[in-house]
């Protein structure tokens, strides 16, 4: 396996990190368990969520001190049995802590677990092409909450209860698909190397300071500059993203719902190129100026936003929906890029 061609690993990171990534699908999945627990109030399913997201990130730390001393395929087969686990508690859940556990705890690790697997991975085949690498695999984490969201209403029927049995299905096809894709999880061999002109074009433009341990890159300021701008604008991405529905609504009262969910998908839509095209142009244009580019395009939509409140104007608000989208879709490739080609791959996934 390890003599595949370079993009089917790519490939085959993508295809993991989509299944991976329907944990952030939540405001669709939950919706029938809304339905049937009419008694659980929104402040405690959305809880679900902000556990999801704290595991998350516990599961990519577990991920980034252990990816050295175990194989990457390891960790995509264990968040194959998680995944699965996860699903089937939630699909036979009777109380609002059995769906913190499922869903919350498991598969929010899970998630982490196999996200950092294929960044580390996969990543170490494109070292001439962190940027783009790191777009194509976001992509496919980006477009799941859109892509499994549609599909999940398209095959969960409205009688109550109906949706366990599709979280049943979720389950086991998440497991097999993982399972599947973790006897491709490979990273190159010592000798494996690109051309040498390729080599040479990336550190011109993204200039590797030095290899650095973890504890040194939390030294440097470079760092923090870096970690509180991608906070800001990941948090203006996020809010756009979880208000986008209500804004569209207050701007297009004579809107029909089917229009507004379709206008609102946008948003997911140009996240998802975006981090293609954005990470592509991090490679040719540097940091230094995807980081200008995606800080523009928010202030951007921040004012199309302001115009389209003040002159109701619903195709203006959709406008700055697409803004918004492609400048959060920029964000998360410049994230992983950033840190690899700046600090140095030897401990990119910590």
């Amino acid at each position: 396996m390890k003599n595949l061609n370079r993009w089917v690993y790519a490939a085959i990171g993508v295809l993991v990190l989509l299944f991976a990534g329907m944990v952030y699908a939540w405001s669709v999945l939950s919706s029938p368990i809304a339905v049937e627990y009419a008694e659980w109030t929104k402040a405690q399913l959305s809880l679900t969520f902000t556990i999801v997201m704290i595991f998350f990130c516990i599961g990519c730390t577990a991920g980034g001190f252990f990816i050295n001393k175990f194989n990457a395929k390891i960790y995509v087969w264990v968040s194959a049995v998680l995944f699965l686990a996860g699903y089937l508690i939630s699909a036979n859940i009777s109380s609002i802590t059995m769906l913190y556990i499922g869903f919350g705890v498991i598969c929010g690790f899970a998630s982490g677990l196999a996200y950092n697997a294929v960044m580390a991975t996969v990543g170490k085949w494109f070292p001439d092409k962190q940027g783009l690498i790191s777009g194509i695999l976001l992509m496919g984490f980006g477009l799941s909450s859109f892509i499994i969201g549609k599909v999940f209403q398209a095959c969960t029927p409205e009688t109550i209860g109906a949706w366990r049995i599709t979280y049943k299905v979720i389950g086991i096809v998440t497991a097999v698909v993982l399972a599947l894709c973790g006897f491709f999880m490979e990273k190159p061999g010592p000798d494996y190397q690109v051309k040498a002109s390729a080599r040479e074009k990336i550190s011109a433009i993204n200039p590797v300071a030095r290899e650095l341990s973890t504890p040194e890159m939390l030294k440097t300021p470079q760092f923090w500059l870096y970690f509180v701008w991608a906070i800001l604008l990941s948090a203006a991405g996020l809010a756009i993203t979880s208000q986008a529905a209500g804004m569209a609504r207050e701007v297009g009262q004579g809107v029909d719902a089917g229009t507004i969910a379709t206008v609102v998908g946008l948003i997911s839509i140009a996240n998802g190129v975006s981090r293609v095209i954005m990470g592509a142009a991090y490679d040719k244009v540097g940091r230094s100026a995807v980081m200008l580019i995606v800080s523009v395009l928010f202030i951007v939509a921040g004012a199309v936003f302001i115009f389209s409140f003040s002159l109701q104007s619903f195709a203006l608000v959709t406008f700055a929906f697409i803004i918004g989208g492609v400048a959060h879709g920029g964000v998360t490739p410049t994230n992983s890029a950033f840190i690899s080609s700046y600090f140095g791959m030897k401990n990119y996934p910590l």
